[in-house]
């Protein structure tokens, strides 16, 4: 594997593949067994570090036995949740085994069709393909919320992709803004030591407790589902697609009850701010200044 921070060969490649996660790495499994020249650019100095700059204590919802890439299982316990640093290890390790050709540490800053090929440019470096795949995820770029920018200087702000554990945190309340899987994740975390507060409601909740039970019974069932009935392949799928995509996921490991039960105050969302602090409803919550 050759991860150097090199320039453009000025190659024709059959392929280029932006961004080097599990879809780049997986796609660069196949390419290299139809014997097909390309090469796999990421943004990020080291493989896996996309899951490594995530909060300390992250882990999957999906147990190892399904986590592995094409040609290579996931190691260890296959009912286990891996860490976010395990996946990130296997990442790297699954490049080296397959030897792919990944660049780190290169961001593409534009790409751009030229006379039956693709351009690729970065940092005064261009790359040429006949094909580009691109696979940075749809989670690269953070949204924040209009109210942010109107919040008092000394107010703490950080957005989930920036949070790494409760350490980084004044001392006083703390106010996560959305409830999703992260949003109840960071949420319960930090609620053991600051008083927490949730602005938002979940789109809907697992019914049952994620755990080893469910990977050994509920979760193959629900991977049936997703490969073979709920899929655009299917009349019934087509049918259920608008209804799918309308909602954000449900709750998955951690519930609005687990929240209830750790002392996690909820209000309805933020409207807007109020002299610098969050407006809650009707009312301004009281940040910590």
């Amino acid at each position: 594997m050759n991860t150097r921070n090199d320039g453009g060969s000025g190659e024709m490649l059959d392929t280029l593949v932006i961004g080097g996660g599990q879809a780049g790495l997986a796609m660069g499994h196949y390419l290299k067994r139809q014997g097909r020249k390309f090469l796999i650019l990421d943004a990020n100095p080291r493989i896996g570090d996309a899951w490594r700059q995530r909060w300390d204590t992250l882990r999957l919802f999906t147990p190892a036995k399904y986590d592995g890439l094409p040609g290579m299982r996931f190691p260890g316990d296959g009912l286990s949740f891996p860490t976010k640093d395990e996946l990130a290890d296997y990442l790297e390790a699954y490049a080296a085994v397959f030897d792919l050709p990944v660049r780190t540490g290169i961001r593409v800053e534009r790409l751009w069709h030229e006379q039956g090929r693709y351009v690729a440019a970065s940092d005064g470096r261009r790359w040429e393909a006949g094909t580009v795949v691109v696979a940075t995820g749809s989670t690269q770029a953070s949204k924040l919320p209009d109210f942010a920018s109107g919040l008092a200087p000394s107010i703490t702000q950080l957005h989930s992709s920036e949070y790494r554990n409760p350490g980084q945190l004044q001392n006083g309340a703390v106010l996560v803004v959305g409830l999703g899987n992260s949003g109840a994740e960071i949420a319960l975390e930090v609620s053991r030591t600051h008083p927490t507060v949730v602005a938002g409601k979940p789109s809907g909740e697992l019914p049952v407790r994620h755990g080893r039970a469910a990977a050994r019974f509920v979760l193959p069932l629900v991977r049936f589902l997703g490969l073979h009935v709920l899929t655009l392949d299917t009349p019934f799928g087509r049918k259920a697609a608008p209804h799918v995509l309308a909602h954000a996921n449900p709750l998955i490991r951690t519930k609005s009850k687990d929240l209830a039960a750790a002392g996690v105050e909820f209000v309805p969302r933020v409207t807007g701010v109020m002299d610098g602090k969050p407006l809650v409803a009707a009312s301004p919550w009281m940040c910590p200044m």
